[in-house]
């Protein structure tokens, strides 16, 4: 019986230190990607980063892909997309927009030193798919408040995506000096006026 409990014990153990490393490889990662970059970042940099042999990397992620993926799930789930389903709620077509690009500014604003790294380097890297994809998700999420015509609708969610873009806030309050409140406004202002367009 002692046996037992004791082996159930160092199992318990190295389990517990075996998800220790790992979490300290995907936190060195991140910081690597962030700082260093998505492709220049390599698994020699991570083991270093992370204080670990390469082999330890490897046998946690088997290749660079694992890594990433573990990577971008652990750092979206400490900085969630917004998410567009509440904004279904606000009937009021330009409340809802407002709504929609303030979260996404703010959202934006905490990603920026990732995103910008990880948009410059692996924009159509498969990993970056599904950010894009939220993206078209949450236009659609905005479209639907607006009464457009069928010939309107795909310039009109095209306007949406431009307005809820990372590149289009960084253009507006990185390179051009607006405050985030002055770049919302500017795009309720230009998105508006695009079902009348």
């Amino acid at each position: 019986m002692y046996h037992d409990r004791m082996t159930r014990y160092k199992l318990k153990r190295r389990a517990e230190r075996q998800d220790q490393t790992r979490q300290k490889i995907v936190e060195a990662a991140i910081v690597l990607h962030q700082t260093k970059g998505l492709m220049a970042t390599t698994m020699l940099d991570v083991a270093a980063q992370a204080n670990v042999g390469r082999a330890t990397v490897y046998r946690h992620f088997p290749d660079e892909m694992a890594l990433v993926g573990a990577c971008s799930g652990q750092y979206f789930e400490r900085h969630p997309l917004p998410d567009p389903e509440p904004w279904r709620l606000i009937q009021d077509a330009s409340e809802r927009l407002l709504l929609g690009l303030r979260e996404t500014y703010t959202f934006h604003r905490e990603t920026e030193p990732m995103m910008s790294r990880i948009l410059a380097e692996a924009r159509d890297h498969p990993l970056v798919a599904p950010y894009h994809a939220h993206w078209q998700r949450a236009a659609g999420a905005l479209a639907d408040a607006w009464s457009v015509t069928s010939q309107r609708k795909a310039p009109f969610h095209a306007a949406l995506v431009l307005a809820l873009s990372f590149d289009t806030w960084r253009t507006l309050v990185r390179e051009q000096g607006l405050t985030d409140d002055q770049a919302i406004r500017l795009m309720q202002k230009l998105t508006s006026d695009c079902p009348n367009y």
